[in-house]
């Protein structure tokens, strides 16, 4: 076998490289459960950070079957890391045999990295998968502080889903009234949506996250996360920035991911002025045609509450009843799963973690008191 290659029974493991990035690419976008953050580019953009991105297939008579994007960190430990598959693995997961191979190559390959385990969060809902993966050695991971606390992991447990099929005439028939109203309002207001084209559009768009963030009370990456963004999805034609402006003002902005036959809102920010010209609801109407327009047949709302009860009281909950009047579809994934590499480091990873984030976040919400003074 070639370098980088290695057999598992009737599967041939490889790992990729950049120049088989097209292939990769073609296989994650037409996947079912294919993912953005599967993506090579994902693992460009991570890497300018503290990741570094490896790419794990399995082969089966010669074509890929199964595929892993992974993000690798080091751990404060000597020799430590952590590896992450980021919505993924990716493949048919009808077929247990593809899960349990796979789990070998990704013990393999994590110990090879001294990774105390391996994360994954595959965007699947069937209950039967989740039997496979613990069968195949998986562990449930740590869903976060409990049900309506957060968005339940290290991407969102649960998310909303519109169908595209239907004609844009459709689409807007079954939106919500509330929702047609107002998006209907914003441009009897004057509110425009534009596409951003330029860097500056992208700190335009970092000055009203900002704000955002100030208002909602949680924490953002710094400006050179969203330049690298710009630079990787936006240039590739992978993401798109949205901003919509009002006599001149731009009072709301938004990132959306395009890969494959699927479009995801991902970032979205809004001024606290002139919140009664309703622009959200027109910026988001306008990501959606345009996602119908780039043959999509699925749009992705991204994290709301694990709380999808109307009556719904936690801080997420405006989330849904937003995401809803769009007619999106309530889908909770099965969550995160671990496999654990090394018993000791394992349990101080699982154990020491939460920990560990809550005082950041004690340190962090003292700050902004400190700053608010």
């Amino acid at each position: 076998m070639a370098d980088g290659q290695h057999g598992t029974g009737t599967f041939v493991t490889v790992e990729y490289t950049a120049a088989q990035r097209e292939a990769w690419n073609d296989f994650v976008a037409a996947a079912p459960t294919g993912d953005l953050l599967q993506s090579w580019e994902w693992g460009e953009l991570k890497a300018r950070g503290a990741w570094q991105p490896l790419r794990l297939a399995l082969h089966e008579e010669g074509r890929i079957v199964a595929a892993a994007a992974l993000l690798k960190r080091r751990l404060p430990l000597p020799g430590a890391s952590i590896l992450y598959a980021p919505r993924g693995p990716v493949l048919d997961f009808s077929r247990p045999e593809l899960i349990h191979h796979l789990a070998l190559a990704l013990r393999q390959i994590g110990r090879r990295e001294g990774a105390l385990l391996v994360k994954i969060d595959p965007p699947v809902e069937q209950p039967e998968v989740a039997e496979c993966l613990l069968a195949a050695g998986f562990v449930r991971a740590g869903q976060g502080s409990g049900e309506g606390q957060g968005f339940g992991g290290e991407q969102p447990r649960c998310v909303m889903k519109l169908d595209l099929a239907p004609s844009l005439d459709e689409l807007l028939k079954q939106c919500k009234e509330k929702t047609r109203y107002n998006i209907r309002l914003a441009g009897r207001k004057g509110v425009t949506v534009r596409v951003g084209e330029t860097l500056e559009d992208m700190r335009t768009f970092y000055d009203l996250l900002q704000i955002t963030a100030e208002r909602d009370g949680f924490l953002i990456r710094a400006f050179d996360y969203y330049r690298d963004t710009w630079e990787i999805l936006v240039g590739r034609g992978r993401a798109r920035l949205f901003l919509a402006e009002y006599q001149g003002q731009a009072l709301a902005g938004a990132i959306t991911y395009l890969f494959g036959d699927k479009a995801w809102y991902t970032y979205g920010a809004s001024s606290n002025e002139h919140r009664n010209v309703m622009p959200n609801y027109l910026m988001q109407w306008e990501m959606i045609r345009w996602a119908k327009e780039c043959g999509c047949t699925l749009y992705d709302f991204r994290g709301v509450s694990q709380s999808n009860a109307p009556d719904a009281n936690d801080h997420l909950s405006g989330l849904n009843r937003f995401k809803a009047g769009f007619n999106a579809r309530f889908v909770e994934y099965i969550g995160e799963f671990d496999l654990p590499l090394s018993s000791a480091g394992y349990w101080v990873w699982r154990y020491g973690k939460p920990r560990a984030q809550a005082a950041l976040k004690r340190f962090a919400r003292l700050t902004r008191g400190r700053r608010a003074r």
